[in-house]
């Protein structure tokens, strides 16, 4: 059951405090590009709202803005924005091999929002490419549009219980493959899914302060950066 929901407007940002963008870009340290940092992609889209999260959790990220920044990385965010526009950079540059790679080396990649339609096979409403890197089939802006943005709560057994979740414009996965795990739902509908070392989420984790969906992405990391 939905715990709580609050229909919201264009100025999410204004209902959930992250602080101020200009202290983050001010304090935020570049890490060191090694096999221990993870990729965000910063074409476009809420990018440093998954750094500060990662930040958190004691594991350094990088901005990736080239194709080749992707060859040392531990995994990838792929962060929401407007899935044409991200496409439109991938097609102007070899990134779909660079994505291929990195998930066929068993890299951890989360997709939030966006990020879910870029990795599903099957994407509608209208139709276009995705990565195919998750076995499922997503609807764009199946919720409506962004003055039909919400806050709720979601069924996540797999994470301990109800999880905050942001959506806006979200999509709906509409289709999920025999080899994907349904490991969050919404009215019991699919909104967090995995297969094998690809998660997509059609929220966004990353602005509720609940940092469970980017641990159960990338929490292997966390001890390695500890215990160096």
């Amino acid at each position: 059951m939905i715990a709580e929901l609050a229909v919201i407007g264009p100025s999410i940002s204004a209902i959930i405090n992250h602080g101020d963008p200009g202290d983050w870009r001010k304090r935020k340290i570049v890490a060191e590009r090694d096999t221990e940092s993870v990729a965000v992609l910063a074409l476009q889209g809420d990018f440093e709202a998954h750094r500060r999260m990662l930040s958190t959790m004691g594991i350094d990220s990088f901005e990736a803005r080239r194709p080749e920044d992707l060859q040392d990385a531990a995994g990838l965010v792929l962060p929401g924005g407007e899935s044409t526009t991200i496409w439109k950079f991938f097609e102007s540059a070899p990134w779909e091999p660079a994505l291929q790679r990195l998930a066929a080396a068993g890299r951890p990649i989360l997709g939030t929002c966006a990020g879910a339609i870029l990795l599903a096979r099957d994407v509608a409403n209208p139709v276009q490419k995705g990565l195919g890197l998750l076995d499922i089939g997503v609807e764009r802006n199946a919720y409506g549009r962004q003055v039909d943005s919400f806050i709720g709560e979601v069924e996540a057994p797999a994470l301990g219980g109800e999880l905050p979740a942001v959506f806006i414009r979200a999509p709906r996965i509409r289709r999920v493959g025999g080899g994907v795990e349904v490991l969050a739902t919404l009215s019991g509908e699919p909104v967090l899914v995995r297969e094998r070392n690809v998660l997509a989420a059609t929220f966004h984790p990353e602005l509720t302060g609940d940092p469970r969906v980017h641990r159960l992405a990338f929490g292997e990391l966390i001890p390695r950066r500890q215990s160096a």
